[in-house]
């Protein structure tokens, strides 16, 4: 499988600049960075969760 050189990446984001505008390309990193927040915020109170959770279960047995 080739790989992409400098380049090819060069030319890539040229396309994506030329399609999307450099304004659209900010909002949706700026969409993604909020997601992938999130996301890890959900992991961490989760992994919160976890332990309290197996502590009641062992209470209760």
């Amino acid at each position: 499988m080739p790989t992409l050189g400098g380049w090819e990446w060069v030319i890539i984001l040229v396309i994506v600049l030329l399609i999307f505008g450099v304004g659209r390309i900010g909002k949706l990193g700026e969409e993604l960075g909020k997601g992938v927040r999130a996301f890890r915020q959900g992991v961490q109170e989760e992994d919160k969760e976890e332990p309290a959770e197996k502590q009641e279960d062992e209470a209760a047995e």
